[in-house]
């Protein structure tokens, strides 16, 4: 038995206005998803634990069958590990995005989010703003490592790995000295990094070339989500199977590493709506013509997506999810002659909306080349819902998955 678990991440939505009240996943031409569909388990699931924060690290965790409340330390540590970071137990990791301020105003606390991923500044780019951070601020105790496009790692030693970061995709548009680390609760030396990181880079060769191009510089550093080493049970010895991660994210990467499942790298993979769907079809084959047993698929562009509030980019997204990785993927498997199964489901919603995640439930299917059921006529967010099949707690999904 092979199985292709596909995460469409931040693929939930709400209905639109412009795209005639449907929400991107009604409205994209997905015929592969939607056929499956009518011969597929569907429902709804939810993947991040009441109390918790709707991120993903805690949903990706949750489909891979860790329950978040147990095993969730942070995102950055996760990070950390798939950039081959060995951290020490008394060292705490953040996520350091580097991020658009406004810079009209005379003080950093009056300054504007514009854009928490600098328009996806590309990684060669952020790779010298993060050198030059690391030059500037890097000290024994604390060091700056690259990762992909905006999104970069900060290790600290003796930090503080339970301050309450406010995360830049919240806020976007909004003032930041509301949101800023405070000096009464404990936040000053993180404060502090973070207006020095501006001047550091604000007039950076890389930021001025930037905007005479036309593009957002990539102004400011911005830290959130800490943690400390992270620890995974082994995914293989869980559920007896060989697996593999293949995702342009680190966070993603991490996890999978973390449970020992081999982690694939994709050439051109982004983590936005322009990566290489190809790329990562043909990786998917060719683990499972390895012997790989689980693929685990994570793409990112219907997440950027609706943080950007790019209506037609997610619903692009999601068309061409399904016709440059579902379709392949599914063909190969019909021809190898072993059964397989085929789950499908973002992580958690990414509402144009609001351009963050939400807590609400997703929608799920899970299609078997031995067992067709009767499904639905098509798959999107409204018609999970009629099926009255409701998961509450995502890391139990695989149960119906994996077959013992």
């Amino acid at each position: 038995m092979k199985y292709l678990v596909l995460i469409p991440d931040g693929m939930a939505d709400e209905p639109i206005k412009e795209l005639g009240n449907l929400t991107p996943m009604q409205k994209a031409n997905k015929p592969m998803m939607d056929a499956l569909a009518t011969k597929s388990i569907v429902g709804t699931v939810s993947n991040v634990p009441e109390g918790m924060v709707p991120e993903s690290d805690t949903a990706n965790m949750a489909i891979l069958s860790f329950d978040p409340k147990i095993y969730s330390k942070g995102r950055s540590p996760l990070e950390a590990v798939s950039m081959g970071i060995e951290m020490q137990s008394d060292e705490t990791a953040y996520r350091c995005n580097v991020v658009t301020l406004s810079e009209d105003q005379d003080t950093y606390e009056d300054r504007i989010i514009l854009d928490h991923s600098a328009d996806e500044i590309t990684t060669s780019e952020a790779d010298l703003l993060i050198k030059a951070l690391e030059e500037k601020l890097g000290t024994d105790y604390r060091k700056f490592y690259t990762g992909v496009s905006y999104r970069h790692c900060l290790i600290w030693k003796n930090g503080n790995d339970k301050y309450n970061f406010m995360r830049p995709h919240d806020i976007l548009g909004k003032r930041i000295g509301d949101y800023l680390p405070k000096l009464e609760d404990g936040g000053e030396e993180f404060l502090k990094l973070m207006k020095e990181s501006y001047e550091i880079l604000k007039d950076h060769p890389v930021n001025l070339d930037r905007k005479a191009r036309g593009l957002k510089p990539a102004n400011s550093a911005w830290l959130w989500s800490p943690g400390k080493k992270p620890q995974l049970p082994s995914f293989k010895q869980k559920w007896g199977l060989n697996a593999a991660v293949i995702s342009a994210v680190d966070l993603i990467k991490g996890i999978g590493l973390c449970a020992e499942m081999e982690s694939i790298d994709v050439d051109g993979a982004t983590g936005n709506v322009h990566t290489n769907y190809d790329g990562k079809a043909n990786a998917t084959i060719d683990a499972f013509r390895r012997g790989v047993e689980l693929v685990y698929v994570h793409v990112e562009g219907p997440d950027e997506c609706g943080h950007r509030a790019e209506i037609e980019n997610k619903v692009t997204a999601i068309e061409l999810i399904d016709q440059k990785i579902l379709a392949p993927v599914y063909d190969y498997l019909k021809a190898s002659g072993e059964d397989f199964k085929i789950m499908i489901l973002p992580d958690h919603p990414t509402p144009i909306r609001i351009r963050t995640h939400s807590m609400d439930a997703v929608p799920f299917m899970i299609y078997s080349s031995k067992e067709q059921k009767n499904g639905t006529q098509g798959f999107d967010e409204a018609v999970a819902r009629t099926t009255d099949l409701y998961v509450p707690y995502g890391y139990t999904l695989m149960e119906q998955l994996i077959e013992k």
